[in-house]
């Protein structure tokens, strides 16, 4: 192993707006040694995801801000090369974060054995992994969708909005998603089920958004912000629920927009109709992760829940597919592949 490079993507500095291809560097370093209790891992496939926008500002959030010159931050899945804890043997494949590079030295305690038997081990990094979780636990224990009510995605054909819907539908709801292109709406419909889907760059959105709900919003899932959420806000019913997830639309904003100041109108709407908005991290229901991951896997063996991954292939190409997802232009769940399976 002394012999082989360590690729790594380090943040180099911090992005002002959207990030730039400067802000990051790759770089070669030694592979680690694991130490007691540790194992060593090679990457297979990197998962990509928005809150990475989050961890790149040195500002207070729910996590450390990534330090310049550290290697980007990230969920992985890997093989184990070799292993110093009694957990693990050589040659299992985990789930980990073990950030953007070929390789990375984990606490055995800080994984998750994935079951390439059950689904492709890259469902790890999705439907089956963080992404997978959060809409379970948000959704459910946010949203409490009931039978006949209406519910709304935003970024319906990602990795956690196109969950959300499918699970809507399970649940006896009915889900109607909203995404950035034709071509996402008709895959939204036609093949993860939801009931229908408007696209939010078109320019009769509004409209089209009111007359897919004619009995007004029950629960919207927040993924994306801006725009998208003032064309909600009208048509949120009494008592509606608003977990909040994401805001893409605001990750790159260095100022706020202009225009016309809507909290007063907000602040009423959550008065006079009693709505329920709640920011989540998926951590926060922790200890249903099991439970999630069990149903999750359970639904995708009875053909009640579909995904799709949108794979690059490797490293190097990383920074430049990140800077995409910030701007919608993946389509499902967004992962690198950044070497062959099995690992060598």
């Amino acid at each position: 192993m002394s012999n082989k490079i360590n690729r790594q993507i380090i943040l180099v500095k911090r992005p002002s707006g959207k990030p730039q291809p400067d802000d990051f560097s790759l770089v070669d370093a030694s592979v680690p040694v694991p130490e007691e209790g540790q194992v060593l891992c090679k990457t297979i496939y990197l998962s990509l995801d928005p809150y990475m926008r989050g961890r790149m500002n040195d500002s207070k959030s729910y996590a450390d801000p990534v330090k310049i010159n550290e290697v980007m931050t990230g969920g992985t899945v890997g093989q184990v090369l070799k292993s110093r804890s009694t957990n693990f043997q050589q040659g299992d494949i985990v789930y980990g974060y073990g950030g953007w590079q070929d390789y990375w030295a984990s606490e055995g305690k800080a994984l998750r054995k994935i079951d390439p038997e059950l689904a492709p081990i890259s469902t790890a990094t999705g439907v089956l992994g963080m992404p997978g979780v959060t809409a379970y636990t948000g959704f459910l224990n946010i949203g409490q969708p009931k039978k006949g009510e209406t519910v709304v995605v935003a970024a319906a054909s990602g990795a956690v909005g196109s969950v959300v819907g499918q699970i809507a539908h399970i649940k006896g709801a009915r889900a109607v998603g909203i995404a950035g292109s034709e071509e996402k709406c008709k895959f939204v419909t036609e093949e993860f089920g939801f009931d229908a889907c408007v696209n939010h760059n078109s320019p009769d959105f509004a409209e089209a958004l009111k007359n897919a709900c004619p009995d007004g919003i029950d629960v919207y899932f927040e993924n994306v912000s801006g725009k998208v959420f003032e064309t909600v806000m009208p048509l949120l019913n009494d008592f509606a629920r608003i977990p909040v997830c994401g805001l893409i639309a605001l990750y790159n904003a260095t100022e706020l927009p202009p225009g016309p100041n809507l909290t007063p109108l907000l602040m009423r709407d959550i008065l006079v109709k009693r709505l329920t908005f709640r920011g989540f991290i998926v951590w926060d229901f922790a200890a249903q992760e099991k439970e999630a991951l069990t149903e999750l896997a359970k639904w995708i063996k009875e053909g009640k829940l579909h995904y799709r991954e949108d794979i690059v292939d490797g490293l190097e190409n990383a920074p430049e597919a990140f800077m995409g997802l910030l701007e919608g232009k993946n389509f499902g769940k967004l992962v690198v592949q950044v070497s062959d399976h099995p690992a060598a």
